[in-house]
C-alpha cells in the first residue's frame, strides 16, 4: 500500500493528509478481518487513498480545481475551459459570430468585451507597480486589477459574464461537495478551513496559483530554448527574424517585448509587461454580439480601477509572446486573427506606401484607434519600415516560441 502513495508529502499538509489516508486504510483492513467473505472492500479502499493522496500538495490540489466544472454556477465551465492546458493555456473555441475574440461564460449566452489571455508563463508577470522608468508595468488581467496571480484566481468564479457564482460562500459550498476537497483543504491549510468562507476561497486561489507557478505552465522548451542551449538549428528565415527581433536599429520589437537587460538571454518572456497605447482598433464585429453598450469605449488601465488617470486612457499591459503562434486571434480584444496582420498593424505606423494602410483580413484600412489619446508613438515610429521578407522572417522567428507540446498547431 504505502508504495502506492506519491512522495509529495513532505509539508505539514502532506503528512497530515497521508494520516487521513492511513487512517482509511486501517479501517479497510479491518473491515475485511471481520468479513472475509467481502475481499472487495481493500481494493475499493486502495482506490480511495490513491486519490486522497493525490491531492497532498497545493500545486496537485490547485491542479484538481482548475479543471473543476463545479466552480462555476450551472457546472460548465472552469478555469481551463477559456485557459486549455491543449491549447496554450488560451480559449480555443470560435463563436462564428466572434471568431474566437471573446469568451463565452457559463450561463451560455454572455459574451466578454476582452479576449482571454493566455495563462502560460503569467506567473513571470511582476506585481502592478512603477517600473524605474516610473512608468505603470505589471498585474494580472490586461488591465493590471489583480496585484498576484491568486488575486486573479479569485475574479472568474465571481464574475457574472463569466463563471457566475454569487458569492465566495457559494464556491465554497461546492467546494464541501468534495470529500476528497474536504481532506486535502483541512490537511494543507488547517481543520475547519471550509467553514470559514473567506479563508476558505483564499486557500483555493492560493492552490490554483501554485498550480500556475509549476513548470507546466512554463517549460521553457521552445524550439528557440533549445536552439539557446545548442539542442536546435534555426533556419535561415527564422535566424533572420531572431536577430530583426531583438535589433534596435531595424524593429522596435524588442523594446516593448522583452524582460530580460540582454537580448537572447535564457527564460525570456517577452514582455517588459509595461502599459502602452499602441492604437487597437475597436472589434466592432464583436460588440456587434456581446450585448456591449453602443458608444462604449474600453479604456484599458483606467478601468482596472487601480489607477484613474487621463493620460493613462487607451493602455494595455503588453502582452507575452510566449506560444504567440497557437494563442490567436490577438490584441486585448481579439480584433485579429493572423499573426501577420499583428506586425503589419505595427509596420503602417512608419510605412509611406498606401498599400500598407491595408488590413489583409478586411481589404480595407484599419480602423482608428479606440483611443486615439496617450497614443505610444515615439516606440510605434522608433523603427523603419519592413518589407516583406522581414514580416515572414518575424512571423517566423515568433512561431519559434511556441512550448514543445504546441508546436503540432503551428500553421506552417
Amino acid at each position: 500500500m504505502a508504495s502506492k502513495i506519491p512522495r509529495a508529502i513532505a509539508s505539514s499538509g502532506g503528512a497530515r493528509l497521508l494520516l487521513l489516508v492511513a487512517g482509511a486504510a486501517t479501517l479497510a483492513v479491518a473491515a475485511l478481518l471481520l468479513c472475509r467473505h467481502q475481499p472487495l472492500v481493500v481494493p475499493v479502499a486502495a482506490a480511495q487513498v490513491e486519490k486522497l493522496a493525490a491531492l497532498a500538495t497545493p500545486e496537485a490540489l490547485g491542479r484538481e480545481l482548475f479543471h473543476d466544472v463545479a466552480l462555476s454556477k450551472n457546472r460548465t465551465q472552469a478555469c481551463a475551459t477559456c485557459h486549455s492546458p491543449d491549447y496554450g493555456f488560451a480559449d480555443p473555441r470560435t463563436l462564428p459570430s466572434t471568431g474566437g475574440a471573446v469568451s463565452l461564460g457559463d450561463d451560455g449566452t454572455s459574451l466578454g468585451d476582452r479576449n482571454a489571455p493566455t495563462a502560460a508563463y503569467a506567473s513571470f508577470t511582476p506585481s502592478f507597480g512603477k517600473d524605474a522608468k516610473g512608468r505603470w508595468m505589471g498585474g494580472q488581467f490586461l488591465d493590471g486589477r489583480a496585484a498576484t496571480l491568486e488575486d486573479q484566481a479569485g475574479g472568474p468564479p465571481l464574475n457574472p459574464i463569466e463563471m457566475g457564482m454569487p458569492d465566495k460562500a457559494s464556491v465554497v459550498a461546492r467546494l464541501r461537495e468534495s470529500p476528497r476537497y474536504a481532506a486535502a483543504f483541512e490537511a494543507l491549510y488547517g481543520k475547519g478551513i471550509l467553514d470559514r468562507a473567506d479563508d476558505a476561497y483564499a486557500a483555493m486561489t492560493k492552490s490554483i496559483a501554485a498550480f500556475e507557478r509549476t513548470d507546466e505552465f512554463s517549460p521553457f522548451d521552445s524550439k528557440y530554448d533549445r536552439y539557446l542551449r545548442g539542442e536546435e538549428k534555426l533556419t535561415d528565415q527564422e535566424d533572420l527574424g531572431r536577430v530583426l527581433f531583438f535589433s534596435s536599429q531595424f524593429t522596435n520589437c524588442s523594446q516593448c517585448h522583452r524582460l530580460r537587460d540582454i537580448g537572447g538571454a535564457e527564460k525570456e518572456t517577452f514582455s517588459g509587461y509595461v502599459f502602452h497605447n499602441i492604437g487597437v482598433p475597436a472589434n466592432t464585429a464583436a460588440r456587434a454580439v456581446n450585448g456591449t453598450a453602443p458608444g462604449h469605449v474600453d479604456h484599458g488601465l483606467p478601468d482596472g480601477k487601480i489607477v484613474i488617470e487621463p493620460a493613462l486612457a487607451g493602455k494595455f499591459k503588453t502582452p507575452s509572446l510566449r506560444n504567440v503562434a497557437v494563442t490567436s486571434p490577438y490584441m486585448h480584444n481579439g480584433v485579429f486573427k493572423d499573426l501577420r496582420t499583428v506586425i503589419l498593424f505595427y509596420n503602417k505606423y512608419v510605412s509611406k506606401s498606401p498599400k500598407r494602410q491595408i488590413n489583409p483580413e478586411t481589404g480595407e484600412p484599419f480602423g482608428p484607434p479606440e483611443v486615439a489619446d496617450n497614443l505610444a508613438l515615439e516606440e510605434l515610429k522608433s523603427a523603419p519600415a519592413l518589407d516583406d521578407k522581414r514580416i515572414d522572417a518575424l512571423v517566423a522567428f515568433l512561431k519559434t516560441l511556441t512550448d514543445r507540446r504546441y508546436e503540432h498547431l503551428v500553421a506552417r
